[in-house]
């Protein structure tokens, strides 16, 4: 699991789910670094994780999801392994530190699903909306980041991140079964994201991710501001 574990404040009220999301390259891992940076810095506690993953069984199915070499998953054992992954994450990992009153800042979430199964997969949206009600609470996160961007520019960059990766061990980082779709896949995707975006405005916030990233570090803040009624102190 990724993590910032910065000590709680006693009586600490409820904390709040962040996520965000996007298509693979978009930048949400750098973004979601700098804005634990910020959010440290004004002493707010924070965790930052990610799915798939964010712990030991999670990690497990999140290289069996991403891994190229695995073949002839199914739509529907894909998005059933989604869910595996994401139930075991929100009971070990986001229901305890929102009970401890932090700020969990979450590398995709269910709206990943709905746009990479649901949308990219042609599975549609009402059996991803249907277990995420039975198996994961239907928990809905307080805000949503939709950092919107180029599907053909977002994946190339994806693609080289991942070449340039290694494990400790010194073999390559293979998370690119989903990168090695067609571009028609991922305009999917996005198309999916933004029909998500259009349908909840209240919680999603569409941020464009074509410029810097200093740009768009920005524009987050502002945003993670309103909601959180931070200070407006950014460095």
């Amino acid at each position: 699991m990724l993590g910032y574990d910065f000590p709680v404040p006693p009586h600490s009220d409820r904390g709040n789910l962040i996520t965000f999301e996007g298509l693979d390259g978009c930048g949400k891992s750098t973004q979601i670094e700098r804005l634990a940076a910020v959010l440290i810095q004004q002493s707010v506690p924070v965790l930052v994780t990610r799915e798939p993953g964010g712990t030991p069984t999670g990690e497990k199915i999140r290289q069996v999801l991403l891994d190229s070499s695995t073949h002839g998953l199914s739509p529907m054992a894909e998005l059933a392994l989604m869910f595996a992954a994401r139930a075991q994450h929100i009971s070990s990992v986001i229901q305890p530190a929102l009970a401890e009153g932090r700020i969990v800042l979450c590398d995709r979430f269910t709206d990943s699903t709905e746009a990479y199964q649901g949308g990219g997969r042609k599975l549609g949206s009402d059996p991803v909306l249907a277990l995420h009600r039975i198996l994961c609470g239907d928990l809905q996160p307080s805000l949503t980041i939709l950092m919107d961007s180029d599907a053909t520019a977002s994946v190339e960059r994806a693609r080289r991140r991942n070449r340039s990766r290694a494990t400790p061990s010194g073999t390559p980082n293979d998370e690119n079964r989903f990168e090695q779709e067609n571009r028609a896949f991922f305009e999917r995707v996005r198309n999916a994201y933004l029909v998500i975006a259009a349908r909840e405005p209240h919680r999603v916030v569409v941020v464009d991710a074509r410029g810097p990233a200093e740009a768009t570090h920005q524009q987050i803040i502002q945003v993670v501001q309103r909601k959180l009624k931070l200070a407006a102190n950014t460095t």
